[in-house]
């Protein structure tokens, strides 16, 4: 059967749908959030405005060995003559798809179109830096298949946003899993820049040793993150659209604040690209939480009223 483009696009935004057993969905899941994770870790080192080519680092330095080490001729020409030349452009382009790739795979949303973006990104990846030394190309090609993986998988249907724009999930569940999240890292990150409350580079949860992160945030942004938290979580409970549609804004606002800060000053929430990722990936789950229920969904009963302004 032949899809026309149109019906091909349709395909790449619908929600899977499809009936499978629980733990074919759970599975899916869970590699679907190990790959969001993943590319949630590697924003933070995509920083501008020069992406590193003042100190031939950061991601400068790694794409620069399509040409030191070329894996196809035709790619190494063209990183050589048009991506380094622009790779403030280029950094910029980077750090967008990457972060949408984040926001995307562990929140669940429109997770077909993220599969094939991230079939891109490490197909670049991969013929950038696969003959590099210290690399192991199987890397690439099983970052490749895992995302392929993805595209013919139910990976939205447990704990994602496409699960609620297909009716099969509870955005009630989803809200309150990432409220809570928001204030556990929020508290942590909060407790452990208690002394330097302004500091540019906060606390937060991660391993470097691991390669996790879940971003960096001082005490201000330790606040703020609980209070999303608190927003999703009361939002939630009481069916108040006004807290919900407050903590995507505020959400938005702190991302954009961090991608307005990092690498020109000091960030004033202490944070990193990584912790911006995952403020839009609140706001992604809050307005999802703040949407009309979807007619098709019969597993939850919800009234959704816009309280007074």
């Amino acid at each position: 059967m032949r899809l026309s483009p149109a019906a091909t696009v349709s395909w790449l935004l619908a929600p899977a749908d499809d009936e499978q057993p629980r733990g074919h969905a759970a599975a899916a899941a869970f590699l679907r959030v190990l790959l969001g994770l993943m590319w949630l870790y590697n924003v933070a080192w995509k920083r501008p405005p020069g992406f590193g080519e003042s100190t031939d680092s950061g991601l400068y330095h790694f794409t620069a060995h399509a040409v030191d080490h070329p894996v196809l001729p035709p790619y190494s020409w063209l990183v050589e003559n048009l991506v380094l030349p622009n790779i403030a452009v280029f950094g910029w382009g980077v750090l967008v798809v990457e972060t949408a790739l984040a926001v995307m795979l562990l929140t669940g949303a429109w997770v077909r179109l993220a599969a094939v973006l991230g079939v891109a990104q490490s197909l670049a990846i991969g013929l950038s830096v696969a003959y590099a030394p210290n690399e192991w190309p199987w890397s690439y090609w099983l970052m490749i298949g895992a995302h392929v993986l993805l595209l013919f998988s139910v990976a939205g249907r447990w704990l994602a946003v496409d699960a609620v724009r297909s009716g099969t999930g509870s955005r009630r569940t989803l809200a309150t899993v990432w409220g809570w999240l928001a204030v556990a890292v929020g508290g942590y990150s909060a407790l452990r820049s208690f002394g330097d409350p302004l500091a540019a580079r906060g606390e937060g949860l991660r391993s470097t040793d691991l390669s996790i992160s879940l971003g960096l945030y001082n005490l201000l942004g330790g606040v703020v993150m609980v209070a999303l938290g608190l927003l999703l979580l009361a939002g939630t409970r009481t069916h108040a659209v006004v807290l919900l549609r407050g903590a995507a804004g505020l959400a938005v606002l702190a991302a954009v604040s961090l991608h307005a800060q990092i690498g020109f000053s000091d960030p004033l929430l202490g944070g990193d690209a990584t912790a911006a990722a995952v403020f839009l990936a609140i706001a992604v789950v809050a307005l999802t939480a703040s949407a009309k229920p979807t007619p098709r969904t019969s597993t939850e009963i919800e009234t959704v009223t816009t309280q007074p302004t």
